[in-house]
């Protein structure tokens, strides 16, 4: 039996992924903060453990994570936060509690996991598409996926040596407890159901870069690859008109 884990597996993408994988008959590792949510749903499931960590704490990362003596085929980390700041003023302690998630969290788990590396291990973070361009409002929530952006790329060639895969997820807007908070137009959202279907589809064929929606996503890398001047001049006509 395959065996994946996945961080952030209380709602959203990691909640889906988790239930699909399961059903897929792997055995899986389901991490979150809310073990009550995790348990409502994985109680009545045979190939699903639950376990209840903070990944931004690090010992308790390694403490729940060392419990289970066993190597993983999937590994997928997935929790993720957004904060918003607003007119371009810096807030450090918003900055901080986003990059202890959506970083340093990842990183946590990572040095909890890797002496579990093997041959044929199969890494993938979960990116953002904002990543993309420098988008408003995002300072916080853009910067912290681009240093993931970064650091999947750095560790793909570095792990190269062991054998070990890593892949980029970078998805656009999913309908989530997360982007419902969000006061602004999020084109071309797709369903958790679809976001998930996307990752296992692009994770099964070890694709560096999982990304989605493709019209979406290839627009945007589109952009980037402009002159610096001409994407901030397209992201403000754009973002002005919405």
């Amino acid at each position: 039996m395959k065996r994946v884990l996945i961080t952030g597996a209380t709602s959203g993408i990691g909640l889906q992924l988790a239930k699909d994988y399961s059903a897929e008959g792997w055995h899986v590792t389901a991490c979150g903060r809310n073990v009550l949510t995790l348990q409502s749903w994985a109680e009545t499931r045979d190939n699903v453990t639950v376990l209840s960590f903070d990944a931004t704490d690090a010992e308790a990362t390694r403490a729940a994570l060392t419990q289970e003596d066993m190597a993983y085929d999937l590994i997928i980390l997935n929790a993720g936060t957004c904060e918003y700041i607003d007119h371009g003023e810096i807030d450090v302690s918003l900055f901080k509690r986003v990059f202890d998630i959506n970083l340093f969290g990842v990183l946590n788990c990572i040095e909890a996991l890797q002496g579990r590396f093997q041959r044929g291990t199969h890494l993938a973070l979960m990116g953002s598409t904002a990543a993309y361009l420098g988008l408003p409002r995002a300072e916080a929530y853009g910067a912290s996926k681009a240093a993931i952006s970064y650091l999947a790329r750095s560790l793909s060639v570095d792990l190269e040596s062991k054998a070990v895969t890593v892949s980029l997820i970078s998805p656009g807007f999913v309908k989530t407890p997360l982007t419902d908070k969000n006061d602004f137009a999020m084109p071309m959202l797709v369903t958790p159901e679809e976001a998930s279907e996307a990752i296992r589809h692009g994770l099964d064929r070890k694709k560096v870069e999982v990304h989605f929606p493709k019209k979406f996503t290839y627009f945007l890398k589109f952009l980037s690859s402009m002159p610096m001047a001409m994407q901030l001049a397209l992201v403000r006509k754009i973002t002005r008109k919405a």
